[in-house]
């Protein structure tokens, strides 16, 4: 009987041991894993990219916005467009795309991996800022004429209409193969280095710098509240 109990107290006291065990590691943080950048912790190379195509989302809106208004004859602010290129061109075309290029690019290439659609997106860089330099050109223009908010409101479409399905397939098709044709060091080694990047060109609020510049773009033109976003259901 004493021995019966013995075991049955020695079974309780090895439970508990465990559960308070695993509860402990539980709270333990993650080694080796992608944190909260809130935190301080590294932001995985495509999660940076893919918050930056968030940025290039929000001025596509922009545009489509001010192509409306181009069509309708309605007046709105043409620095809206001018501010718009502006950070296109600043901070999506000579920093997003170039880490894109310098550092994703090649090693698909090197590694023979979706080496087509790297040329496409390649070539669509290139198309993007020939564009950009006519919506940049074309915004400052004054007065303007309509054959100017023709040729402005053709090149905004374009923009628009190469760029959605552009940033889509990025995020969808090569950035998570990128994960697979590199290690682990090279990977977080990376994130490491976009984030050296960033700071070297824009401060160490860069980003968010930017996105505040977009949110001020969106106040200007009226469109920055999102629940005029929602329809009547």
């Amino acid at each position: 009987m004493h021995e019966e109990q013995y075991d049955r107290k020695k079974f309780i006291k090895t439970g508990l041991i465990t559960v308070a065990g695993s509860f402990a590691i539980s709270l333990m943080p993650a080694c080796g894993g992608k944190g909260d950048d809130d935190e301080g912790q590294q932001v995985s190379p495509p999660e940076d990219l893919m918050q930056e195509h968030g940025l290039l989302n929000r001025i596509l809106l922009i545009y489509d916005h001010c192509r409306t208004q181009l069509v309708n004859k309605a007046a709105f602010p043409m620095t809206a467009i001018a501010s718009s290129a502006a950070i296109i061109r600043q901070f999506v075309e000579d920093y997003h795309e170039k880490q894109e290029e310098n550092y994703l690019f090649p090693r698909f290439k090197k590694a023979n991996q979706l080496t087509d659609l790297v040329n496409i997106l390649l070539q669509q860089h290139q198309a993007g800022r020939t564009l950009t330099d006519k919506i940049m050109h074309l915004s400052k223009t004054s007065p303007v004429t309509d054959n100017d908010s023709k040729q402005l409101l053709d090149a905004l479409t374009a923009f628009n209409v190469m760029y959605r399905p552009h940033e889509a397939r990025e995020d969808t098709v090569l950035f998570p193969a990128f994960r697979k044709i590199v290690s682990n060091n090279e990977y977080d080694s990376l994130g490491e280095e976009f984030e050296k990047n960033e700071q070297k060109l824009f401060g160490e609020d860069g980003f968010a710098m930017m996105v505040g510049k977009v949110a001020d773009i969106e106040k200007q033109l009226g469109i920055y509240d999102l629940t005029q976003f929602t329809p009547p259901v």
